[in-house]
């Protein structure tokens, strides 16, 4: 019995130092081409971490918030910025939990993201701004300018997460897979085979853009390395995530909401006509476009078209 135990430590004890190896060098290669760290920024010190930003431009504030995904920066926006900054300042995150900013071990929600989007423009800004933000991402816009309303002004919402899927709920299920993702050695390896470089490429592939040829490998290298800066604590946020934390139902906000709102959808994205129908039933002052042949991610696939539709609604 105890020649069994010893066999069985033994090999546990082996397998963990073996994943530990693996979750270290993964955490060095993927960083080794600094392409981030290559953009000079600056850091909000915020309560709960440092947050990364750029600032560049002049003229009326403009907010960028890119998608909530342990993959994203605000490096989405890096065609985008040129643009804009020649008639705004431009200012671009990393979110908690992502990228440059600090990604610490919580549980990350909804209203965590709501209060940074609000002490950020308070701190920061400090005056009334617009708002591009991706994705999931919009959900907390919007939540923050319900809190307070003179805060923002225009928001506008690229691809924006259905209202079906915000109002999931964490389960049992659910809480568990958060609780093994955030297991130290293990829930790290398992973090590490999710975001590799080829699940990445595929999620751009088949997700992000529409049309492949225009895809360029360093998004899919920066991507890479984005969400494993920090030796992959980024896998705190995709836990939550996972754990569906970071959802919340906005349709009581959404119906009270005042402000300029305008959604703009890639023409390719999945249930984008279905999504864009959700919003405009509970607020029909809210306008839509859609952008031609782009999918998830128009600010990297066809940043022009983008831009001049954009131009066109904040003019």
């Amino acid at each position: 019995m105890n020649k069994q135990l010893k066999t069985i430590a033994l090999t546990t004890a082996a397998t963990a130092g073996a994943l530990f190896c693996i979750n270290k060098l993964i955490n060095t290669l993927s960083i080794s081409d600094n392409i981030l760290g290559k953009t000079r920024g600056y850091y909000y010190d915020w309560r709960f971490g440092k947050i990364y930003y750029t600032k560049q431009g002049s003229g009326k504030p403009l907010l960028l918030i890119h998608d909530l995904n342990s993959s994203s920066s605000a490096y989405e926006w890096k065609h985008m910025i040129q643009l804009l900054s020649k008639d705004h300042t431009v200012y671009a995150v990393d979110l908690l939990g992502c990228g440059r900013s600090d990604k610490p071990n919580l549980t990350y929600t909804n209203y965590l993201y709501v209060q940074m989007v609000s002490d950020f423009i308070k701190n920061i800004i400090c005056r009334k701004t617009d708002i591009i933000a991706t994705g999931i991402s919009g959900s907390f816009v919007i939540m923050a300018c319900h809190n307070d309303p003179e805060l923002i002004d225009k928001m506008i919402i690229i691809n924006p997460e259905s209202l079906q899927k915000l109002n999931q709920i964490p389960t049992k299920k659910s809480k568990a897979w958060k609780f093994y993702l955030e297991i130290p050695i293990l829930g790290m390896f398992t973090y590490n085979m999710l975001h590799s470089k080829d699940r990445i490429g595929d999620c751009f592939r088949n997700k992000y853009y529409c049309n492949i040829s225009s895809l360029n490998e360093k998004d899919i290298d920066a991507y890479h390395e984005a969400c494993h800066l920090g030796k992959s604590t980024s896998r705190h946020l995709f836990a939550s995530m996972e754990g569906k934390y970071t959802n919340i139902n906005i349709l009581h906000a959404l119906k009270e909401l005042d402000n300029s709102i305008y959604l703009v959808g890639g023409e390719e994205e999945a249930d984008i006509d279905q999504i864009l129908k959700e919003y405009t039933y509970f607020n029909p002052a809210i306008e839509t476009t859609q952008i031609r042949n782009t999918r998830h991610l128009p600010q990297l696939e066809n940043p022009v078209a983008l831009y001049n539709q954009i131009k066109i609604y904040l003019d």
